[in-house]
């Protein structure tokens, strides 16, 4: 086994927000106070002007860092791990590629605050520090594409009901609350490691196993860390919201001793 770190890891930033060193092999991702309505974003990835077929990552590999935060809750969300970029979040900061959206393949650590709403599955965990994955069926892009105007439609409750229950058709997804089961908190130092294999994901926090499912994203995918002051939610309700937190105190994730193994 050997581990390697992408190369060509690039930052986005919207104004005001950071990516920097904090140490030996230590980077600090902050996002600046704010009010609410514009949305603030720090993020290193590998994927950035890169079309989604030559993402660099497929399984078997495993994905190991440290990292903790600069507060237990913060207002959006903030994490780390592999996925397919499926709405183009970056678009706007540091030139990222238009993509056609796509259904989501995701193996990451996921904090999201509320009102974050992130399942579409009411037996699972929507909110809190989530190790969590997503496996998404092939959908061709142009047909989500031209699904898109749509949109405005699913902002109506009874719509978005429907949404979930259909989505539920073509996109598998599996989480569970670290932060009931790990035994310190995320503003300390913790070792989080995932595993992801063609049949399954291993997850663990501080050499404890967290989550050990099935639902394995399809590749390539490609690294993200992040940590911005967004929102969306799609509860049972159907009550569709998304936008941009306001941001009392900056808020920053720092992340040490990234590493990326392949067998």
């Amino acid at each position: 086994m050997h581990s390697v770190i992408s190369p060509s890891l690039k930052v986005i930033c919207s104004p005001g927000s950071q990516v920097m060193p904090a140490g030996q092999g230590v980077w600090r991702l902050e996002v600046p106070a704010g009010t609410g309505g514009k949305y603030r974003l720090a993020q290193l990835d590998d994927y950035t002007g890169t079309p989604r077929r030559r993402f660099p990552w497929r399984p078997p590999v495993i994905l190991s860092l440290r990292a903790r935060a600069s507060a237990e809750a913060l207002p959006g969300t903030w994490g780390f791990g592999l996925w397919n970029d499926p709405f183009s979040l970056s678009l706007g900061f540091g030139g990222g590629t238009r993509h056609f959206p796509t259904l989501p393949n995701t193996a990451w650590f996921f904090y999201a605050s509320p009102p974050n709403y992130l399942s579409l599955r009411d037996d699972l965990p929507a909110q809190g520090f989530l190790a969590a994955t997503f496996r998404s069926e092939p959908l061709p892009a142009p047909i989500l594409a031209a699904l898109s105007p749509g949109v405005a439609f699913f902002a109506l409750p009874p719509a978005a009901r429907l949404l979930r229950r259909l989505a539920r058709r073509f996109i598998r997804q599996d989480a569970v609350l670290v932060g009931d089961r790990a035994t310190s908190r995320l503003a300390d130092w913790h070792a989080y490691q995932f595993g992801w294999n063609q049949d399954n994901v291993i997850f663990s926090v501080d050499g404890e196993t967290m989550l050990e499912t099935s639902v394995s994203p399809r590749g390539p995918l490609a690294l993200v860390l992040w940590i911005d002051n967004q929102y969306a939610a799609l509860p049972p309700t159907g009550r569709l919201s998304f936008g941009a937190l306001p941001s009392p105190q900056p808020a920053w994730i720092e992340i040490g001793d990234l590493s990326l193994t392949l067998p």
